[in-house]
């Protein structure tokens, strides 16, 4: 058993690493096939109940690095910034009791909780900021998940410049973790257009990849296996683990 765990916390680390070593372990048929039996077992071992780390107000990192895809600069997004997003709304649909499109103004509405936490990005750099928003547990039983409902993705607004949005998901039960956040302000301001506005996810316990930027949609599922590539994220689609715990 302990052997297990050292083989799948290493190909993890391996994979999650830096530049050309991920891609060229990424590209291996051989590697993405022991990932795939290994990740069940890091997933089972790790869990998703434990928090992440919580930091001071001297810790943050007041300009806090930007990465991931270009802003969006289409003109549905252009018009969303111009009118300060007012006219945007939140889609949350699917498996789900009732439909629901949620402004801003209700979002901010609801409880709010901030947490200062680290952001760890697959590139391996980190960045610790200041984020508040609605836990999204709260959004979930606002529209009352159905039976079925195994999956939370999250649709986005930005592209990889060939047309493919980006897109991720959470299973329930980390969509619950308490510290599992639609964040609407980063380090007391507003969200901004290149951090994610109007509403990003931010799940500390889990890479950076994770926290999906630019929301658009969130829809309940039974199965990913019917979206995108079929993989659960956009970065999964390509070789990324879908349980991306640290």
């Amino acid at each position: 058993m302990k052997r297990k765990l050292f083989v799948a916390s290493a190909i993890s680390a391996a994979l999650t690493g830096c530049g050309p070593i991920s891609s060229a372990l990424n590209s291996s048929g051989a590697v993405r096939r022991t990932l795939a039996s290994a990740e069940g077992l890091d997933h089972l071992v790790i869990g998703t109940r434990g928090l992440a780390r919580e930091y001071r107000e001297h810790d943050v990192d007041r300009h806090f690095r930007v990465n991931g895809f270009a802003t969006p600069s289409d003109a549905r997004y252009m018009d969303l910034v111009a009118g300060n997003f007012v006219a945007y709304r939140l889609v949350v649909d699917g498996a789900v009791d009732q439909r629901r499109a949620f402004s801003l103004a209700q979002l901010h509405a609801m409880p709010q909780t901030t947490q200062i936490t680290r952001h760890d990005c697959v590139e391996g750099w980190s960045a610790i900021g200041k984020w508040s928003g609605v836990r999204l547990g709260e959004l979930l039983d606002a529209v009352g998940p159905r039976d079925g409902a195994r999956y939370v993705v999250f649709h986005c607004m930005d592209n990889d410049g060939y047309g493919h949005l980006y897109y991720e998901s959470l299973d329930l039960h980390q969509a619950r973790h308490p510290q599992a956040l639609l964040a609407l302000r980063l380090n007391d301001a507003a969200l901004d257009p290149d951090h994610g506005a109007p509403v990003r996810l931010r799940v500390p316990t889990q890479l950076g990849y994770k926290s999906a930027k630019w929301i658009a949609r969130i829809e309940l599922v039974g199965s990913f296996a019917n979206i995108g590539a079929g993989n659960g994220g956009y970065w999964e689609d390509d070789g990324y683990e879908w349980y991306a715990g640290i």
